[in-house]
């Protein structure tokens, strides 16, 4: 339910910030021409907490690598739909033109990770990985569907999580023969290894679903090793972080706590969920209060959210409170791209690792 609640206020955070957010893909880039050294090999911070500066979290390369270049599939496949009403099984048959679409994107770029990239036929709005970009944008307003624009693309698949909508609408779209199937999706690294296998369902390819599962928790797990070994030790020596939801221009000031998303993050970069601490859930309206309460030694946002208040020195200037906390006053944010920041799919642990150089290396970053 929680989950639930973040899903409906970001949907009208987006709607009120119609030109916010941009339809266009970042582009790639190779991965050849910036090659990565291991987080381990960087010169990491010796006192991440006396770090001045804001940083900007990058991707390596934004592509997205697929477990299979050939699925192995059995079709038809019923799997269970989580719809409005309660699950039901649905029948496919035909994965030839399919429309995945959620809030983060990571419906598509599971599908993509799967190899059925070629399948996709339409995109939302956070679906920004490179090769997608002359698909359709099937919503508007930010995250709201189309139905008209889904239809027009001839779907014989529809896969969402309910995230966006409105979700009636998305049924409705039965009502014309397109099989529409809910899937469950949870903002977590185990979420993400759950969406490979149940979306991997839906095409009727379970192996390869268990292995990009099983690709996803392998290289998770290396990139926590690689933070836990520089990352401060002692709790009273770990950066304290809350992640900020910004929408200037729409007047939109959130905070994001447990259950969001940016608890696992902060968590696996080794800091501390002030939210978490404080008790906060899911995502609650900023109050000088909370932020004060709060803080933090680092604040994670959105690189175009950040953009939306005027940068740092805008979001210090419309919230004063930001600005006498420890994060304030070392003008310590960290940013990254709004597609990839809370994005759990195939790229998790490059999300993770782009993360953690720009919080314990940001001259690497």
């Amino acid at each position: 339910m929680r989950r639930r609640a973040i899903v409906v206020a970001l949907g009208i955070a987006a709607a009120l910030l119609t030109g916010c957010a941009s339809p266009t893909p970042t582009p790639a880039v190779s991965a050849a021409a910036t090659p990565a050294r291991p987080l381990t090999d960087l010169e990491t911070l010796s006192d991440p907490r006396a770090y001045e500066g804001a940083s900007t979290a990058v991707l390596p390369h934004a592509a997205i690598d697929p477990v299979d270049e050939s699925p192995t599939q059995t079709l038809p496949t019923t799997v269970l739909s989580h719809d409005l009403q309660g699950a039901s099984e649905v029948t496919v048959s035909d994965t030839s033109r399919v429309v995945a679409m959620d809030l983060s994107g990571s419906l598509a770029a599971t599908v993509w990770g799967l190899g059925f990239g070629g399948s996709l036929v339409g995109r939302d709005v956070s679906t920004t990985f490179p090769g997608v970009e002359d698909l359709p944008v099937v919503t508007t307003g930010g995250h709201t569907v189309s139905s008209e624009a889904v239809i027009a693309l001839r779907p014989t698949l529809v896969i969402t999580d309910g995230s966006i909508g409105p979700r009636d609408v998305v049924e409705q779209l039965r009502d014309v023969g397109i099989p529409v199937v809910f899937v469950a999706n949870e903002p977590s690294f185990a979420g993400a290894q759950q969406l490979a296998r149940d979306v991997a369902a839906v095409f009727g390819a379970q192996a390869s679903g268990e292995a990009l599962a099983e690709r996803i928790g392998a290289e998770v797990e290396r990139v926590r090793a690689d933070i836990a070994a520089v990352a401060p030790a002692a709790e009273g020596d770990r950066l304290r972080m809350v992640f900020l939801y910004l929408r200037g221009t729409a007047g939109v000031y959130y905070l994001f706590g447990e259950e969001s998303g940016a608890d696992e993050i902060i968590r696996a970069l080794g800091g501390v969920d002030v939210a978490g601490e404080l008790g906060w859930d899911g995502m609650r309206p900023l109050t000088d209060e909370a932020m004060v309460a709060a803080n933090p030694d680092l604040i994670l946002v959105m690189t175009g959210g950040l953009d939306s208040v005027g940068g740092v020195d805008g979001l210090l200037t419309a919230k004063p409170a930001i600005a006498i906390t420890a994060a304030g006053a070392h003008r310590r944010f960290v940013d990254m791209e709004d597609g990839q920041i809370l994005s759990f799919g195939p790229r998790s642990a490059e999300v993770l690792e782009a993360l953690a150089r720009a919080v314990y290396a940001p001259a690497a970053s």
